[in-house]
């Protein structure tokens, strides 16, 4: 089968085209009006949307080399995310499938990214761990088969990407700031020591790193920016490779797959390695362009459901939070 997917969760348009596990074309258009503002500002990412949907759909086509009637299904982002992003999305989803007949399905983002991972790791197959880590997203699921999750834990306050943003906005750094800060951290000799978040259980918990790592700023203007990029990064990235750890030694699972805009910093991905050859599981990352928002990943969860479930109903809403254990779509 040959699906369209979009995606308009938060401050990206993205369209792609993927027949079966094969990706044809994945478009991703960056509002980056968002960097005059330091962060996402979700009425010009609705008017953005608007805007890009349709000519991004008829370039994603044309690189795909298909005509629209080669399609066999449209899949789109339902939730969660920004309302108003969501909805341009999942309306013109919705008006491109009234007026062709082709069949529909609607699609938790989160799931897409799961499917980033499989999209990239055709062989990882359940139960596995995936550690989803974003500027929106801190969760920590279990994969017991497909369509079987078991949240747990999840972020209680700020996200991980979120946390880095605003320190990196401090720091001057723009936004979004996680590269900038890796790049930086590459520099450091003397990493600044900042505190690791221990909330109970699996959950994670970056307000309090954020605050800490703003007051040391403050009271030490003259420390190198490299070194505060460095000891952000440490305490961030320990707080992510604890809760992974603990639920592998919980679970005895033996894979870990990763997925979100933060995935894609490569010292992260070095430190779960090295934790994953001391513990015993594999990790399984996607490609850069895979990890952060896109719609090939929409594009092969909706494939996966509409297989396992049929076609989503066309008065389905849009959502902006939700768990996928309470998955409806």
């Amino acid at each position: 089968m040959i699906v369209l997917g979009i995606d308009t969760s938060c401050d990206d348009t993205s369209v792609a085209v993927l027949d079966e596990n094969k990706i044809l074309a994945n478009l991703v258009s960056s509002h980056l009006i968002h960097t005059e503002f330091g962060g996402v500002v979700p009425e010009y990412a609705s008017r953005a949307h608007s805007q890009l949907l349709y000519p991004l759909t008829m370039q994603a086509l044309n690189t795909a080399g298909i005509s629209f009637n080669d399609l066999d299904l449209i899949a789109a982002t339902a939730g969660p995310g920004l309302m108003g992003a969501l909805l341009c999305g999942l309306s013109f989803a919705k008006g491109l499938v009234c007026g062709s007949g082709k069949k529909f399905r609607a699609v938790n983002h989160m799931e897409g990214h799961i499917y980033s991972s499989v999209l990239a790791n055709p062989q990882l197959e359940p139960p596995f761990l995936i550690l989803l880590v974003s500027g929106g997203h801190t969760e920590l699921m279990h994969v017991k088969n497909w369509f079987q999750y078991s949240e747990l834990g999840a972020t209680l306050d700020d996200a991980c990407g979120e946390a880095i943003d605003k320190v990196g906005k401090l720091l001057g750094l723009g936004y979004p700031a996680g590269p900038a800060i890796e790049k930086l951290a590459l520099k450091s000799n003397s990493p600044i020591a900042l505190p690791r978040p221990n909330p109970k259980g699996l959950d994670f918990s970056y307000s309090g790193l954020k605050t800490a790592a703003r007051n040391y700023i403050l009271a030490n203007p003259d420390t190198p920016i490299e070194d505060i990029a460095a000891g952000l990064q440490e305490a961030a990235f320990a707080h992510l490779i604890d809760r992974v750890t603990r639920a592998v030694d919980k679970l005895s699972v033996t894979k870990l797959a990763l997925a979100g805009g933060v995935a894609v910093n490569k010292h992260l991905r070095e430190k779960l390695r090295i934790a994953g050859r001391k513990k015993g599981f594999e990790v399984y990352a996607p490609s850069s362009g895979l990890c952060t928002d896109n719609a090939a990943m929409i594009a092969a969860a909706g494939l996966a459901r509409y297989r396992r479930q049929g076609q989503s109903k066309l008065d389905v809403s849009a959502f902006d939070r939700t768990s996928l254990e309470e998955e409806s779509l």
